[in-house]
């Protein structure tokens, strides 16, 4: 017989590989509270359940203000958390946007209204522009993630979860946009590539693996293709009842120090510079994506299912970009 965490841990990593699975008929997001993980998060800090009942909780990114803006992905619409805990729209009509960054005051994302899969600018107004919407003449699946080098590049995932009864054009892969240039693949043979990220230095980039038991780490090259492809680290307890291991890890966060934040299947799994294990924050509802931002970047958003959390951190959040 299963043990009531044996079956709570199921659940979990049903509801993140679920490919909309968005909070909807849940309970009411709670609150948790964080264990002591030295130079990271103090032990008892709280992590505040500040809303639920969004529609779709992706993209999280900082705003030069401090604020956190993320995407409701199923509502095509992005909204904003000020430092009070408050939300309102920030903007609308985003074509599905999932997943956000910026670049020279640019707002970037990947689109994924079926038909309309791209990535490209949507803001500001006036300003919005495609970057690519194919490969090879191919339709993209389902864009997930995606992060901006210093020189304008886009690194996106693609895990092609296409619409239930419809198949993907392009298997899952890893693509690169230089700046002013075509898309490129750079990486593929991953079960699910979904979120992207890259060090501080840019000389590596992160992909985690939905389906997978690690994070991914490549070296980036001077022309944006990557290789030295490697286990980078090993997501703990995210093993099944049938010694499968489905993470369920998404979206990537980075610190001053060079650490690691995953959103996976048992929460916020954090990780050092070198892959170790430094701990794990529990979240009433399993993670979909996180960011720091706040006046300090101290403050850890996380978002999932539907619903939208905050703690405060001893760690700070990279102040170089807005993820």
């Amino acid at each position: 017989m299963k043990s009531s965490a044996q079956l709570l841990f199921g659940l979990s990593l049903f509801a993140c590989v679920a490919a909309f699975g968005q909070g909807q008929n849940q309970a009411p997001p709670t609150d948790t509270v964080a264990p002591d993980i030295p130079g990271v998060v103090a032990a008892g800090t709280k992590v505040q359940a500040i809303k639920g009942g969004f529609q779709g909780t992706e993209g999280p990114i900082t705003l030069p203000d401090g604020n956190l803006i993320f995407t409701e992905t199923n509502a095509s619409r992005i909204t904003k958390i000020d430092k009070d805990g408050n939300t309102s729209s920030f903007l609308e009509d985003t074509n599905g946007s999932n997943a956000l960054a910026f670049f020279k005051g640019k707002l970037i994302s990947v689109q994924t209204t079926p038909g309309q899969t791209r990535v490209g600018v949507i803001y500001p107004k006036n300003s919005q522009s495609v970057y690519s919407d194919n490969f090879e003449g191919k339709s993209y699946g389902r864009p997930n993630d995606l992060v901006v080098d210093k020189k304008g590049g886009v690194y996106f995932t693609d895990p092609a979860n296409t619409a239930q009864g419809t198949t993907p054009a392009l298997p899952p892969a890893v693509y690169y946009i230089p700046a002013a240039g075509k898309a490129v693949k750079v990486a593929d043979n991953i079960e699910f590539p979904n979120g992207i990220l890259l060090s501080r230095d840019e000389k590596t980039l992160y992909v985690n693996n939905t389906r997978g038991e690690y994070l991914l780490a490549f070296e980036v090259k001077a022309d944006g293709s990557v290789g030295n492809r490697r286990n980078f680290a090993k997501y703990e307890g995210v093993t099944n009842n049938n010694g499968q291991a489905i993470s369920g890890a998404d979206g990537l966060a980075i610190d001053t120090q060079g650490r690691i934040y995953t959103a996976a299947a048992t929460g916020v799994q954090v990780f050092s510079p070198r892959g170790q294990h430094l701990g794990t924050i529990p979240v009433s509802r399993a993670p979909q994506n996180l960011a720091f931002a706040g006046p300090d970047k101290k403050t850890l958003y996380i978002v999932g299912r539907g619903a939208a959390f905050r703690i405060q951190m001893l760690a700070q959040g990279f102040k170089d970009r807005a993820k």
